[in-house]
């Protein structure tokens, strides 16, 4: 990391450098946070214990990849679309490779756990706070219908979901927040004045604001037979 940044108790940034031809885009990950997915590799396995550093590791790579196609695309982005976009992509991404895992399952408690029960770090997102819980509250409303239709008895996913996905990948923040708020009776929070613009200076960094329950936390949440969850594939 640059030197300005490692004072950062960041598990995961996102580095941006601009000047006048383009931009320069990088993901950094801490090297323990390395070192315990290489030992629990989700793509094996996705339970409690690698949940959190999973979602830490996608979060970087969902925000790597949409600047890159935004900048490709000679399009702003503001910090708002890229948080928004960051919890849509962990929610799909941890549901689909759940049900690669077990595809007679279907794991309805992540949207609780990754929507009610993970919280924002106040020491990492500062005055960002407000912002990242909007771009919360607006994608568990998206991926409440996303579940809908994704809790079928099949694991496959259908053309017309994969279709909704891409549309709203390519779709600008405003629009984004729209169709959301068209989502049934229950509207979305109004959109953010003015929402800061990600790569607008010679060097940003966007860190970790998240923290999921991790552990034996991760693992009864993900697992309560009590409230029903049928979620035996993430203990």
């Amino acid at each position: 990391l640059p030197a300005d940044l490692r004072h950062r108790a960041a598990d995961e940034q996102v580095l941006v450098s601009e000047d006048g031809d383009g931009a320069a885009i990088g993901v950094y990950l801490d090297e323990k946070l390395l070192e315990r997915l290489a030992a629990a590799n989700p793509v094996d396995a996705l339970h409690g214990g690698n949940l959190a550093d999973f979602w830490t590791a996608l979060e970087g790579v969902s925000h790597f990849t949409y600047l890159a196609w935004n900048t490709s695309h000679d399009r702003p982005v503001s910090l708002l679309e890229l948080e928004l976009q960051a919890e849509v992509d962990k929610y799909v991404g941890s549901l689909w490779l759940l049900r690669s895992q077990q595809p007679a399952r279907f794991p309805r408690e992540l949207h609780h756990l990754l929507f009610e029960r993970a919280r924002v770090d106040d020491s990492l997102a500062g005055e960002r706070v407000g912002l990242y819980h909007h771009a919360n509250r607006y994608a568990a409303r998206f991926c409440r219908r996303l579940e809908r239709a994704l809790s079928q008895k099949s694991a496959a996913v259908s053309a017309a979901t994969v279709g909704e996905l891409r549309r709203f990948y390519r779709w600008s923040s405003a629009r984004k927040c729209r169709h959301i708020e068209q989502l049934g009776p229950d509207r979305g929070q109004r959109l953010l004045v003015n929402p800061p613009v990600a790569g607008r200076h010679d060097r940003a960094a966007l860190g970790r604001r998240t923290a999921a329950p991790g552990g034996d936390d991760a693992a009864r949440a993900l697992d309560d037979r009590d409230q029903r969850h049928d979620v035996v594939g993430l203990e």
